[in-house]
């Protein structure tokens, strides 16, 4: 293996992009690997205000498939090409090619890496799992800031969204660590991830 990958989990709007900057290594967008907004196969909610739209946060609207081959091929050869998703048009736009430029580890985050720790796991590409944890309030409020910004729906949707969010982040963190991560705040993270840059 060329390099192994730092997987970072978390809430929606706990800050994992914005520690994947920090951390400084080649990072993987999972989010990148949504299905594009006309699959048929998109779950869609079934209750409440929101019914009929589709569930972005069901594991079944993306691909874990093709998250997991590009990061083999990126620890195998170092690079790889990956899809540009854009969630304001609910469909990829593009490619891109993703190097390592010889780094050892690179960072995958996105709403569902916890459905790829395991995987990654067994074969023998995981350097580190982690969840990224931050108060209900906090990650609320960081999320709906950066998801109006990025006009990713319309502002009711996304405020119906964000709520339905905070009250289930509890059962997020654990589903994550459940699946191998281990719950840190940002900072816990960021020197983990040092301390294994610093071992040969």
């Amino acid at each position: 293996m060329r390099a192994r990958v730092i997987v970072l989990a978390g809430p929606s709007g706990s800050g994992k992009s914005r520690l994947a900057e920090r951390i400084g290594l080649p990072v993987l967008r999972l989010d990148d690997f949504y299905k594009s907004g006309g699959d048929p196969t998109l779950p869609r909610i079934e209750h409440g205000a929101n019914a009929g739209l589709v569930d972005w946060d069901h594991p079944d609207s993306w691909l874990p498939d093709d998250a997991l081959a590009t990061m083999r091929t990126l620890c195998e050869e170092g690079r790889a090409d990956v899809p540009v998703y854009d969630i304001a048009q609910d469909g990829r736009c593009g490619w891109q090619t993703l190097d390592l430029h010889g780094s050892r580890f690179f960072v995958a985050e996105g709403i569902f890496a916890p459905d790829v720790v395991r995987p990654a796991r067994e074969a023998g590409l995981l350097a580190a799992a982690y969840c990224i944890r931050r108060s209900h309030l906090r990650t609320f409020w960081l999320r709906l800031q950066r998801d109006l910004r990025e006009h990713r729906k319309p502002p009711l949707v996304l405020v119906r969204r964000g709520v339905a969010l905070m009250r289930a982040q509890r059962e997020v963190v654990a589903d994550a660590v459940a699946k191998g991560c281990v719950p840190m705040t940002p900072d816990e993270a960021c020197a983990d991830v040092a301390r294994l840059a610093a071992t040969p």
